[in-house]
């Protein structure tokens, strides 16, 4: 039913950890683990895993698309490393997303500490990071455990679900971006092609984030070089969502 993606760049015992968690789940048929660089891995032993070692490293978007190629199932499902399953999300939100027809959904995400992260956005815009930087607005849609699941702008690719036939449709992520907004981009041409991607906040996931754009100078010029990459593509073609249109289009009207 679905295949699970996971990239390893030295990221050994957390992929462990996840790749058993996943093999629990009796609704993923495949996991298909890319180690970028190379590594030592003691991954279960398990026919459903198939590993891909890379010759040299790929950025996030052509890493996925790598995985998606190997991939028959009807829903392909992207997580980070540094995703812990606390329980099993993935019946739910295929259930969600088969009755409101989305073509993307997502968990409500949560830190180690139980803070809900900022996994659910509006579209960034020139405006929209002046507020940031200014401290007016974090851009964040605001939902917990008890709303509804909804259709917002983006949501980060740390875990998305994927219907098969509508990543297919995309083209999967553009690989000119190395890492960072790929998630954004892709997210942006679904709601261009009249599909929908819908968050679901009672189903939650752990991420322990490491923020590396934050840290490591090389990751910050990833990031500012896919950020202007972004405002090239889509300065002019966004899609006509906003804030009060996220929130009064609630799935519960069709679930």
């Amino acid at each position: 039913m679905i295949t699970a993606s996971v990239i390893s760049h030295g990221h050994g015992i957390m992929v462990c950890r996840l790749v058993s968690q996943l093999l629990e789940c009796p609704e993923i048929s495949k996991v298909i683990v890319t180690l970028n660089i190379p590594e030592d891995i003691s991954l279960p032993k398990n026919a459903r895993i198939d590993t891909i070692r890379n010759n040299f490293p790929l950025g996030f978007a052509a890493n996925q698309n790598q995985a998606f190629s190997r991939s028959s199932e009807g829903f392909f499902c992207v997580l980070n490393p540094d995703i812990t399953l606390s329980e099993n999300p993935f019946g739910q939100l295929i259930s969600v997303m088969e009755k409101s027809g989305a073509d993307i959904s997502a968990p409500r995400v949560i830190s180690p500490q139980g803070k809900v992260e900022d996994s659910v956005r509006r579209f960034p815009t020139f405006l929209g990071l002046l507020a940031r930087v200014l401290r007016l607005s974090t851009g964040q849609v605001r939902f917990d455990v008890t709303s509804q699941p909804f259709y917002p702008d983006w949501v980060a690719g740390m875990f998305m679900l994927f219907r098969s036939a509508s990543y297919a449709c995309l083209g999967g992520f553009d690989e000119d971006y190395f890492l960072y907004y790929e998630d954004v981009d892709i997210c942006v041409r679904t709601w261009n092609l009249g599909m929908k991607i819908v968050a679901c906040p009672s189903i939650s996931v752990i991420h322990d984030a490491r923020r590396e754009s934050h840290q490591n100078l090389r990751h910050l010029r990833w990031h500012l070089t896919s950020m202007a990459r972004y405002f090239w593509k889509h300065m002019w073609r966004l899609p006509q969502r906003n804030e009060s249109s996220v929130q009064r289009n609630k799935v519960s009207s069709v679930i």
